[in-house]
This record gives structure tokens, C-alpha cells and sequence, in this order.
């Protein structure tokens, strides 16, 4: 039996490449989704690391660290880790 192939969609998925961690604490957002004042996901809207090695994303940080300098969840020195 012989099968011909008419018409093929693909579909892609992609996540970032983070160990342990699935949400943003600060949002409760899924770090693969945008925080909660962007509206699509991606470079725009990126998880940032800290030294502590916790994950949040980048505008949930900013704004965090306008009233706190610490990691919401360890509450360790809050210090970008670079990549």
C-alpha cells in the first residue's frame, strides 16, 4: 500500500530553556507566557535569572525591584546573573 501525502501543515512550539521552574512567583504567569501587562510572548517579554538562580519575568522584575532589591523568593540580594 502506497500513500501520497496532498497537503502538510507544520506546527511549532518552542519554551525557554529553564530547570525547575514553570511560572513567574511575581505574576503567576508561565515564564513561556508574556507577564501580565504584555500581550505576546517572546523576546519582548523574556525570564530573567538572578545569582540565586530563580526565574521571574524581566517587567515582573523591574517593577519588584522598584520597591524591593531582594529575590521574592529566596530573599537573597536580587543580582542579574549574565548569561
Amino acid at each position: 500500500m502506497r500513500v501520497k501525502v496532498k497537503n502538510w501543515n507544520a506546527v511549532g512550539t518552542w519554551v525557554w530553556d529553564i530547570e525547575n521552574q514553570t511560572d513567574c512567583t511575581i505574576c503567576q504567569f508561565p515564564l513561556e507566557s508574556p507577564c501580565s501587562k504584555c500581550k505576546f510572548p517572546g523576546d519582548d517579554c523574556p525570564p530573567i535569572q538572578g545569582m540565586c538562580n530563580h526565574h521571574f519575568h524581566l517587567h515582573c522584575m523591574i517593577r519588584w525591584t522598584e520597591v524591593n532589591e531582594t529575590c521574592p523568593l529566596c530573599k537573597e540580594k536580587w543580582v542579574v546573573k549574565s548569561q
